[in-house]
């Protein structure tokens, strides 16, 4: 009895497995780090945007990225802001979908070495 619970967990864990494994191939851009936007005032006195918040430049956007063990930041365009939100978005994703495989494979080695 022992031996078909075990078959049945390492069955469940190599099909989540296998699940994970699917959901980590449909990702294809894919980066770490945080995207701001930001809208400033130009320090004019006579500008809109020192009198109302709501007239203020830009939006602008900046990323902020560990590169080399430094924080770096960089303006970029709307255009590469909106492909960056969607790869920080797959990247915290994927690394969700390695602790779920880590932890399947945990209950994978437990069942596989249950019976020794």
């Amino acid at each position: 009895m022992a031996q078909r619970s075990s078959d049945a967990r390492r069955h469940a864990a190599l099909e989540r497995i296998a699940q994970i494994r699917d959901r980590i191939r449909t990702i294809e851009r894919l980066c770490s780090g945080t995207l701001l936007r930001r809208t400033k005032v130009c320090g004019k006195p006579e500008c809109r945007c020192a009198q109302d918040p709501t007239a203020r430049h830009g939006p602008y956007y900046e990323w902020g990225r560990m590169k080399g063990g430094r924080l770096v930041h960089r303006m970029v365009s709307p255009a590469q802001a909106a492909l960056l939100r969607e790869a920080i978005a797959n990247y915290r994703t994927l690394r969700q979908l390695l602790r779920a495989w880590e932890n399947e494979t945990v209950k994978l080695i437990e069942a596989e070495t249950e019976d020794s």
